[in-house]
């Protein structure tokens, strides 16, 4: 019995050992296809054929926030003189290297890009959102320390995703593609129930096991320096969160917001970009919000006219 059960366990860890350096080999590979453009943003960049002197770009608050329609004629700009490049868990990593290969398109335009905690937090390794550039920058064996067992669906979407942005190079798709409509504004048309929001923003997912000293914060901060150079001016905008929540009557928001916020202010005095703070905006009200982070179509026309109102033109 006991020279069973040693086979079992020699199995066991043999066959435990083939599957790791299975998925080595295979995240190996992701890091060597993976393209810094991910295919969500590849499907945007058709829209710079406009020639657009104010791009809107970062993560979902500006996809889902930012009319560039209406900041055009806010601004009296022509109709694709302002369009919107955002997309889901956008990075600033990803929007670098779309200035590189188009460096053209940016160089004379003012960009102006949204960032959220879970960008610079390393605590947040959730696969819907861990930004896939930086995992590409660290080595295999970090990657299989960092996330395996538990955020083993990190990997997994990372390989994916590693294959499609290839895939989406090498067809062109920046180039062939049709470009979005709307100009990349996609808008929410409802509300979420009541019993998904998050009962504080201090315990929300974005802020939890804050760590502002990892990779992320190097390299994301990094490369928004890196993109003054790329760029005709350079703004990053840090978005608000619904009305129902307070600041005040939340400490742990409170304390990772601010050390958020400065992160990103002191690398825009150190580097040269602008930043515009937005804790909070009168003219948005509960009823304009779809979630925690996010406004419906209501709420598109109040938060466009309150962040062009920032802008230094």
């Amino acid at each position: 019995m006991s020279g069973a059960r040693s086979w079992l366990c020699l199995t066991l860890a043999l066959s435990a050992l083939a599957w790791l350096a299975a998925l080595g080999g295979l995240l190996s590979v992701a890091r060597h296809v993976h393209d810094d453009v991910p295919a969500l943003l590849a499907k945007k960049l058709p829209l710079l054929k406009t020639h657009p002197s104010l791009i809107f770009a970062g993560e979902s608050r500006t996809e889902y926030q930012v009319d560039p329609v209406l900041a055009a004629q806010l601004t009296g700009k022509r109709p694709g003189d302002a369009v919107n490049i955002a997309y889901d868990a956008g990075e600033p990593l990803a929007l670098e290297a779309a200035m590189r290969r188009e460096p053209d398109a940016f160089r004379n335009a003012h960009v102006v890009t949204s960032v959220a905690p879970f960008l610079f937090n390393e605590g947040v390794k959730s696969a819907a959102i861990y930004p896939l550039d930086v995992t590409a920058r660290l080595p295999v064996a970090d990657q299989m320390a960092g996330f395996l067992p538990l955020r083993i669906g990190t990997l997994i979407r990372f390989v994916r995703e590693a294959f499609a942005s290839r895939l989406a190079a090498d067809q062109d798709i920046a180039d062939r593609a049709a470009a979005p409509a709307a100009f990349g504004l996609v808008t929410i048309d409802r509300s979420q129930p009541a019993d998904r929001w998050p009962a504080t923003i201090g315990a929300h997912g974005h802020y939890a096991n804050w760590d502002l000293t990892g990779p992320k914060t190097h390299f994301e901060i990094g490369a928004l320096c890196d993109m003054v150079k790329l760029t005709r001016k350079l703004t990053v905008v840090i978005p608000p969160w619904a009305p129902r929540y307070d600041r005040a009557s939340d400490p742990n928001w409170r304390e990772r917001d601010d050390a958020y916020v400065a992160l990103v202010e002191d690398a825009g005095r150190r580097c040269g970009f602008e930043v515009i703070n937005l804790p909070s905006i009168p003219s948005l009200a509960q009823a304009d919000y779809a979630d925690e982070m996010h406004v419906t179509a209501s709420g598109v026309p109040i938060y466009t006219r309150a962040l062009v109102a920032r802008l230094n033109l």
